[in-house]
């Protein structure tokens, strides 16, 4: 279960690779574009930090139970 949490939080952070490549290619061109692709970017970074936390709490927790 543990794996599947790793692998979402990676995710996150493709994700926000992805929407600051297409923020920095559509800058000049589609500038309102751009600003919504980075908002997409700031919030998939603050998902991979929240499964993040989230993740090693719930490790934590059920490392006292065993």
């Amino acid at each position: 279960m543990v794996k599947y949490y790793k692998f979402f939080e990676i995710v996150y952070l493709i994700m926000s690779v992805y929407f600051f490549v297409e923020t920095y290619l559509k800058w000049n061109t589609n500038r309102q574009q751009s600003y919504l692709y980075f908002l997409f970017a700031l919030i998939a970074i603050f998902m991979y930090f929240f499964r993040k936390k989230h993740r090693k709490n719930y490790e934590d927790h059920h490392k006292e139970d065993q």
